[in-house]
């Protein structure tokens, strides 16, 4: 069995890793919180895509990479399959959306949540356990059953927490609250799930077929940062319910007002219908157009 070492750059990785998480679920959860407000399905749909690239995305599949940068194997080298990683990251965003699109859309209930954290929760262990078949090494993986079903429970748990949380928590303070939590959360459930792994050795060893960790960290880290400029755009270009309001009211003020209505007033002695003042184009009376008596 082969030494592991989690933590080959010191806490620089994990720090890493917790910032990104936090990040992700900053974006999420305000993204999340557009959803319910939003005054049509595209709205929402467009809402729910955003969140699920913020929280599946940033906050879970970039931190499970950059935490993997500070793993390292003794007597072998690391490569990653492209192919199967960026499946893990699809994995992560799809579950993640489907999660928000059962407790965003309809009436907020437990069952919903808890379906919903349920799914999110398989597909969030899925995206690990599958980041972590795309690596190759020369070696066998192997993993504790115990630890590993402890990390699928801690992934459920947290997936629930945080789409309650991405449905209810609206202030600016809570988020960020919330944030925190949700990214130990997540950190709690990568290394409890990295803690379960063992690497047996293969007696021969060859060449690694794969993409080494560098070559992949520069197109991931490009992501991340063209993801999260575009998720802050985004939101600072939508409207607010401060801006709807100040709209609605403009628009209560432009409009022009309603002509007023014509007030029949009494006329007891037919003058209104005898003078012919009032009308234009009307010529003005001479005696000679007066009735004889």
């Amino acid at each position: 069995m082969a030494d592991i070492n989690h933590f080959e750059y010191g806490w620089i990785t994990p720090a890493l890793s917790y910032a990104l998480s936090v990040l992700g679920s900053i974006l999420g959860l305000i993204c999340a919180g557009r959803i319910r407000t939003a005054s049509s399905a595209g709205q929402r749909a467009w809402w729910g895509t955003l969140a699920a690239w913020a929280l599946g995305g940033t906050a879970i599949w970039t931190m499970h990479f950059m935490a993997m940068l500070g793993f390292a194997v003794s007597g072998s080298r690391i490569r990653y399959d492209v192919p199967v990683t960026v499946v893990s990251a699809l994995l992560a965003v799809v579950a993640v959306g489907i999660g928000l699109a059962i407790v965003g859309t309809g009436r907020l209930s437990t069952v919903r949540v808890l379906a919903g954290g349920l799914f999110t929760g398989a597909g969030v262990a899925a995206m690990h356990y599958t980041g972590m078949a795309a690596m190759r090494l020369n070696g066998e993986l192997g993993y504790d059953p115990t630890r590993v079903a402890l990390s699928v429970l801690i992934a459920v748990v947290a997936a629930t927490v945080a789409l309650w949380l991405a449905v209810t928590v609206r202030r600016g303070v809570a988020i960020f609250a919330s944030a925190l939590v949700m990214g130990l959360a997540v950190n709690g459930m990568h290394f409890t799930g990295m803690s379960a792994l063992s690497v047996h050795l293969h007696e021969q060893r060859g060449e690694v077929a794969g993409a080494e960790v560098g070559s992949l960290l520069v197109p991931i880290v490009l992501l991340v940062i063209f993801g999260v400029v575009g998720l802050v755009y985004a939101l600072l270009a939508a409207p607010t319910d401060e801006d709807r309001a100040a709209a609605a009211y403009l628009a209560a003020r432009r409009a022009p007002a309603p002509a007023p209505a014509a007030v029949d007033t009494p006329d007891p002695v037919g003058l209104r219908a005898r003078s012919t003042l009032a009308r234009p184009g009307a010529q003005f009376p001479s005696r000679r157009d007066r009735p004889p008596r």
